[in-house]
């Protein structure tokens, strides 16, 4: 009776730990860069973003794209020029990067 009620407990537990969220697969930190709205720069931010999923860029757009990011996470972030993270012009960035307004992104994606 014990080795069953240890079971069920062991089962239990595996079961809640596999479905929390994995704090792991996100980056910790905060993804800045700017953005133009109406002829005005902006900064935008995403805090702490999701890992290994694509995200669009809000505000950039197909006439503008974002730029200037600022990689401030503990994760790699690889920026795209195309959204959905698309096409053949990337650039990946390490933790911390800093990069200038030349560089152009409409996606993301982190590393986890």
């Amino acid at each position: 009776m014990r080795l069953r009620n240890s079971l069920a407990a062991a089962v239990g537990a595996l079961t809640l730990v596999l479905t929390l969220p994995n704090s792991a697969s996100a980056a910790v930190g905060t993804f800045e860069y700017t953005y133009f709205e109406n002829g005005h720069a902006r900064i935008g931010a995403l805090v702490d973003p999701a890992g290994e999923d694509c995200i669009d860029i809000p505000g950039a757009t197909d006439a503008d794209p974002a730029q200037a990011p600022k990689n401030l996470t503990n994760a790699t972030a690889t920026v795209f020029l195309d959204f959905g993270c698309q096409g053949d012009t990337f650039y990946v960035m390490n933790p911390l990067k800093i990069l200038g307004p030349r560089l152009k992104l409409r996606s993301v994606v982190f590393s986890h």
